[in-house]
């Protein structure tokens, strides 16, 4: 904290340098002492009812969260998010997004945990000046400035196939009589490669404009052995045909020095150094805020993927050579105006480490586990609806044996979510009877050699469930493995030597020849039209795309379709046409797109409504969501919503419910399956949350519904909106706070 506080002196020191006079130096180095000519505010996930403590939002899959939509002048100030949420790599699968004045292009543009400055979806502890994780990573801050001149509109898009049911977020920002016509827009954007492209440097980012560039997230995974880190970071600025930056190793450029380890700072860290073994994974990052790199016309910046490379033996084959590495990185700049020339980002699943995973649910293999010295049980909703394979050990030597399933032979990256807790204890992973986590080099061939397989230290003081810990990379056969934890022992504070996993993930390497998706091609620019663009291109643009690209590609234009939101009413007809797609990723980006246009969309609304039986309940709740957005022209639906409140898939069910709150007192039809699902539903309290909400929504035709609202509100859970709903349908004022 001493090294935080002395670095922000200085900064500030700097920042005010400039403007000082005679007058001035009476005043604190912060500026604290100096009267504000801006107003205060906070947008934040906080039920407004005052007799709620729900202060979360929930994000289906496939659905847009407006976090806030302010008008004015403004800037704002800082950003804080935490989330529940169960699916592997969520954080890399929530997409944020920030909009300047009016513009159809995000400015800032990244999944959600890279732009909080942890690659890979994984959560990590982060202490330096502009970005603050904590909570081992689940509490999440940002301080960078972001300044407008009209209005600014931040949203976070689900793009995984699981509900968010918590998403909690702050939005503190300033109101200003008028902010300086030429300010310099904040922009973050995201890349990846897999694996980085051979006999090209890593790209971080490649634009024409001015501005000055401040910050990189760098996410690597490790596909050989050795250390990947020789390749030294270079800054192009305003076309020069040389660097004018050019750095001495990929440890170098992030302040650190003889490879990279754990550490954080205010400028620079490493969240995440797993070592140089096969299937490691790096994250760091590095601050310009001190050192902001100008440019005038256009810049550069990348860092060469080359390292140390190892033969099949673990001697050394080169100390310098191109390596295929899996790079992802975030860029972060402030630039004159909004860049509209980047690709698209790759979506959702795409951009996971390998671009694919499949969770397996080790608790529902409890019947085929096997233990020595302990015993295995299951424990439900341990952390917020997460569930364990519990092992209840006697002490250092004990074992649990899981089954892993692998669906077809290949390489695999496997990892563990591991729990942490006061009675855990020390364990290490066997695959098979084979070690996991082990540098099979000789010392003398690792800058940071890694001692033999890692020991995992699963003591907390707390609960916190739970870590994603790498096992490696292995090739398996078709079939069923054997995962097996042993004890080694355990903290001197720890109160047992107990054990819990809450999955095992299994993600399939790609192999010679193959890669995964990249970012799209480089838009070409266009000229400015009358109309709005979306990245440099007005729709027209897209819908002659979407008449002849491939199958494949369509998703991305109706994508990009459905960013000009309600502007895009004259594309429902090739929406439509396009919901009756053979390819499931058409229809729910059909949908999704529709879901973004709203009401102007309003004749899909009977397309939709087929959808609602899609074989895909995924596209059945993107296609609910849309009906949703359409609001009481939506009303023709309501008989299809109704049966879809007794789908089997939850999220589904919440999405029906949720669409008919927002037809509201045109689906008082809906009353009676709403009150059923209030009787028999299974859960989870979400779908429950979303009928109680809806009831109320319907207002005063939903009287009926009185009784079972009033036994509901019994249960601690689901007790304020169930209230709030019975306010409302009596017809009686809501108290809130806004």
């Amino acid at each position: 904290m001493k090294i935080l506080a002395i670095a922000l002196l200085v900064l500030c020191a700097f920042s005010t340098a400039a403007a000082q006079n005679p007058t001035e130096e009476y005043l604190d180095g912060l500026g604290l002492a100096r009267l504000k000519n801006y107003s205060s505010h906070r947008i934040s996930s906080g039920n407004r009812y005052v007799a709620s403590n729900d202060d979360s939002k929930r994000i289906l899959p496939g659905e847009t969260l407006v976090m806030a939509d302010v008008r004015g002048a403004g800037m704002i100030t800082h950003l804080w998010v935490t989330v529940a949420n169960n699916e592997f790599a969520w954080p890399r699968l929530l997409r944020l997004r920030v909009y300047y004045d009016g513009h159809k292009t995000p400015s800032v543009d990244a999944p959600l945990g890279d732009f909080f400055g942890v690659a890979h979806g994984s959560e990590r502890d982060l202490n330096s000046l502009v970005v603050h994780d904590s909570s081992f990573g689940r509490a999440r801050n940002s301080y960078w400035p972001m300044p407008y001149l009209k209005s600014c509109r931040i949203t976070v898009t689900n793009e995984g196939n699981r509900i968010v049911p918590m998403f909690y977020y702050h939005v503190d920002y300033r109101k200003y009589a008028s902010l300086p016509a030429d300010i310099g827009y904040f922009h973050a954007y995201y890349r990846q490669e897999r694996p980085a492209r051979t006999g090209r440097n890593y790209e971080f980012l490649n634009i024409k404009g001015s501005g000055h560039y401040v910050g990189t997230v760098l996410g690597v995974v490790q596909t050989q052995l050795s250390w990947f880190g020789e390749g030294d970071d270079l800054f192009y600025i305003d076309g020069a045909k040389q660097p004018q930056i050019y750095g001495t190793g990929s440890e170098d450029y992030f302040n650190d020095a003889w490879g990279l380890r754990d550490s954080d700072g205010p400028w620079a860290g490493t969240p995440m150094a797993e070592g140089e073994r096969l299937g490691s994974r790096l994250s760091a990052y590095r601050w310009h805020v001190p050192d902001p790199i100008a440019f005038k016309n256009s810049l550069w910046a990348g860092i060469e993927h080359a390292g140390w490379t190892a033969n099949q033996d673990g001697s050394v084959r080169a100390a310098f050579e191109e390596r295929p590495d899996y790079f992802s990185s975030v860029a972060l700049w402030y630039q004159r105006g909004v860049q509209e020339n980047l690709p698209e980002l790759p979506y959702g699943p795409l951009r996971l480490p390998f671009g694919n995973a499949t969770q397996i649910a080790v608790e529902d293999s409890l019947p085929d586990v096997t233990t020595e010295n302990g015993k295995a049980a299951v424990q439900r909703e341990v952390d917020w609806a997460k569930d364990l394979l519990f092992f209840e050990a006697a002490g250092a030597g004990a074992k649990i044996n899981i089954p892993v399933d692998i669906p077809e032979a290949g390489q695999y990256e496997m990892i563990a979510m591991i729990a942490q807790a006061p009675d855990y204890g020390d364990y290490l992973a066997l695959l098979d009877g084979g070690s996991t986590n082990l540098d099979t080099r000789q010392a003398a061939t690792s800058e940071i050699p890694f001692p033999g397989p890692e020991i995992f230290r699963n003591y907390l003081p707390e609960m916190y469930v739970a870590k994603d810990r790498a096992l490696g990379m292995f090739q398996l056969s078709k079939g069923r493995h054997t995962l097996t934890f042993v004890c080694t022992g355990r903290d001197p504070r720890s109160a047992g030597y107990n054990f819990g996993v809450q999955e095992v993930v299994v993600e399939r390497v790609l192999q010679e020849g193959e890669r995964a998706a990249d970012m799209a091609a480089d838009p070409v620019p266009q000229a400015p039209g009358n109309g709005p663009v979306y990245r440099g291109r007005p729709i027209a643009f897209y819908l002659r795309s979407l008449e002849t690209v491939s199958v494949q590609n369509q998703p991305t234009m109706l994508r990009a379709i459905g960013s000009f939101g309600a502007d895009a009413g004259l594309a429902t007809g090739a929406l439509v046409g396009l919901l009756a797609s053979s390819d499931t990723e058409v229809r729910g980006a059909a949908a999704n797109a529709l879901a973004q246009i709203g009401a102007p969309a309003a004749k899909s609304v009977p397309a939709l409504t087929e959808l609602l039986s899609d074989p895909s309940p995924r596209v059945r709740c993107q296609a609910a969501l849309a009906l949703k957005s359409m609001g009481a022209n939506a009303s023709p639906a309501v008989s299809a919503l109704i049966r879809m409140l007794a789908d089997s898939v939850p999220y589904a069910r919440a999405g029906a419910a949720d669409s008919l709150g927002a037809i509201g007192p045109a689906s008082r039809a809906a009353v009676p399956a709403l009150v059923d699902r209030l009787k028999t539903d299974p859960g989870p309290n979400y779908v429950l949350d979303s009928a109680i909400y809806a009831l109320g929504d319907i207002g005063k035709d939903a009287a009926a519904a009185i009784p079972e609202l009033e036994e509901i509100s019994l249960r601690p859970r689901l007790s304020a909106p169930a209230r709030e709903a019975i306010l409302k349908i009596e017809g009686k004022p809501v108290p809130r706070y806004h």
